[in-house]
């Protein structure tokens, strides 16, 4: 889902908004204006703190589960911490929540006139995730999406208030890129996971086994299933970078840093050669620099 962070503190609420300076993208930029990096960082916490509910990656001591209501025997179990969250999760919207990372978010979803529907799609792909660890088609990978990642950029265009049915079709695209992208940087950690993300038809017609992911070194099948992901994120970028063009100010900006972000991702992957088993490829910041010129002025 998001990239991995350190690990968490004892203080729930701290111990996730924490996380946010490791993230593979801005969370909540300087030049924003101040109501908008709150009211973002308030749905980070909240994209944060699921994401780690379905990762498995809570604090030790139990402390999210004891807030979320949960029985200490049943605070491994994930798919009772995701109910008992998505119920605190309709709080939001109608009572008094528990946990304190939705009580913050409370005001951004008033203030905002927020809907459910992007925060339920996050609890809907990490519960998901729990059932589901392989993808047969590059279809079904794409419906994942829809709702692992396609609700965040929703979200960033609701609290901005620059939400439209085009701006939301563009802002898909983004956002399924991006996580393809961070499906591709880690494929060894999501094995770890027992989670594959590659489309088991595109393995197939590459030739690659699931015991080719867990090699130390990446097979040129492997490397040519990558590039093969690799473009289609990068169509994908494309065809929403007009995003970028729709805005003006400092949310332009921030779209064109999203847009960026994911560009450069892909190019230190095809930097690398596509050799993505050893760790995730990273882009360097004037590698990112230069992309973040590119989308603006709209020539990628």
């Amino acid at each position: 889902m998001t990239a991995a962070g350190p690990v968490r503190t004892g203080d729930p609420e701290r111990g996730t908004l924490d996380k946010a300076a490791d993230e593979n993208f801005p969370v909540a930029p300087f030049f924003l204006p101040k109501a908008w990096r709150d009211d973002l960082m308030a749905v980070y916490g909240f994209a944060r703190l699921v994401d780690d509910i379905g990762d498995g990656d809570l604090a030790p001591g139990g402390a999210d589960a004891r807030l979320l209501g949960v029985s200490p025997e049943q605070a491994e179990d994930r798919l009772v911490l995701l109910d008992a969250f998505e119920a605190d999760l309709r709080r939001v919207f109608d009572a008094v929540p528990r946990h304190p990372l939705l009580r913050r978010l409370q005001p951004t979803v008033r203030r905002r006139a927020l809907t459910p529907e992007p925060f339920l799609g996050l609890v809907a792909a990490n519960r998901q995730d729990q059932l589901v660890k392989r993808y047969e088609t590059y279809d079904d990978l794409l419906s994942y999406c829809e709702l692992s990642a396609n609700p965040v950029g929703r979200l960033v265009l609701a609290v901005t208030g620059t939400s439209t049915p085009e701006r939301v079709r563009l802002s898909d695209s983004i956002c399924t890129a991006l996580q393809i992208v961070e499906h591709l940087q880690d494929v060894a950690e999501d094995l770890g996971r027992d989670r594959i993300y590659l489309p088991a038809e595109d393995m197939k017609r590459f030739h690659v086994q699931e015991a080719d992911l867990a090699r130390k070194i990446t097979g040129a099948s492997v490397r040519a299933l990558v590039a093969y992901e690799a473009q289609r994120a990068r169509d994908l970028l494309n065809e929403g970078a007009p995003l970028v063009g729709s805005v003006h100010g400092r949310l332009k900006l921030l779209l064109a840093g999203f847009v960026a972000g994911g560009r450069a991702a892909v190019h230190a992957i095809a930097a690398a050669e596509y050799d993505v088993l050893p760790g995730p490829p990273k882009p360097g910041k004037g590698r990112l620099l230069r992309e973040v010129g590119v989308t603006l002025r709209g020539e990628g």
